[in-house]
């Protein structure tokens, strides 16, 4: 539907009218401290508005701003959380709403994967084609006899809290060849992190793991997987909460499943009759997320100190840089 340019900015200033009637906070004063006073539904809205209307802040730290809202107040309460329906729906009222403006917005904003390297690029053409292989090839040639290499790699599918923390947890693991940060197990495709984290579309974060069985096994990849995580927790991990962080072993052949259900057999034996909350599950496609989210721990994080990927490295993990 195409709409002029008087349709969309009363669109837009019908949306921002009702919004700001849910919350009195504005979006220049929507920060750590006045986003504790919120219910998890009026963040959400506030975030939204920011996303459509224009602020002074880039999405992915209004995105950071809910987060920590969320960290201030703790899990959902009954009187600070709607409904599964209502907050399941509202989401997607207003994605359907940006795209009818014709310019999108948070939820429309594409991943260019071509412009990542590889993994990435492969791994999104995978999705797009609905596809869940067990492994993966790899082909690389050397310029001095332009010999051309192809290695077979397996793929293992971890989702553990936000997906910073584990991809470095993986990426230092001898014999894991590549990692890829994306979002998995969930009902669209092309998910993006707004989207993601907006619950619209019922993904989980996760790291996709590309390894060399003659070097490591996928034994080794679930003790990184239970070191690091409490799989009592329901739907999050420390601080984070939400569905999009809801933990998982997502297994992509029947050996790694059966490997998967005895370990699983294993850490039930802990916790005595406390069920573990840890999905365990087929392997659905995976979304590589955006390029700034792959490696962001490596790369320097939030406050620009790189962590070290180094194989074998053990220094203490920082989730947030």
């Amino acid at each position: 539907m195409h709409l002029s340019t008087r349709q969309t900015t009363i669109r837009v200033i019908a949306v921002a009218t009702t919004l700001s009637s849910i919350s009195n906070y504005g979006a220049r004063g929507f920060t750590t401290a006045t986003i504790g006073a919120m219910s998890q539904k009026q963040a959400s809205s506030r975030l939204l508005l920011a996303a459509t209307t224009g602020t002074t802040r880039p999405i992915h730290q209004y995105q950071r701003l809910l987060q920590q809202r969320n960290r201030l107040v703790g899990p959902q309460t009954a009187s600070n959380c709607p409904s599964s329906s209502s907050s399941t729906a509202m989401p997607m009222i207003f994605g359907r709403f940006f795209s009818s403006l014709g310019g999108g917005g948070a939820f429309e904003s594409a991943i260019d994967y071509d412009s990542m390297p590889y993994p990435v690029p492969e791994l999104a053409q995978l999705a797009l084609d609905q596809k869940v292989p067990a492994t993966i090839e790899s082909s690389t040639t050397t310029t001095t006899t332009t010999t051309t290499t192809t290695n077979t790699y397996h793929l293992a599918t971890f989702a553990g809290g936000c997906f910073w923390g584990l991809e470095l947890a993986y990426q230092r693991v001898p014999g894991v060849v590549h990692t890829a940060s994306g979002y998995t197990r969930g009902r669209e495709k092309r998910p993006n992190y707004d989207a993601v984290c907006a619950g619209a579309t019922g993904h989980t974060e996760a790291v996709i793991v590309l390894y060399d069985p003659a070097e490591c096994s996928y034994e080794q990849l679930l003790d990184v997987f239970f070191d690091r995580v409490d799989p009592l927790t329901v739907n999050g991990q420390g601080p984070d909460r939400g569905k999009q962080y809801r933990t998982g072993v997502y297994y992509h052949s029947v050996e790694q499943e059966a490997t998967a259900r005895a370990r699983f057999a294993q850490e039930q034996q802990k916790y005595a009759k406390q069920p573990i909350a840890t999905e365990c599950n087929p392997a659905t496609p995976f979304w590589p997320a955006e390029a700034y989210h792959q490696q962001y721990l490596s790369k320097g994080g939030q406050f620009n100190q790189p962590q070290s990927a180094d194989k074998g490295c053990e220094d203490e993990i920082r989730c947030y840089g």
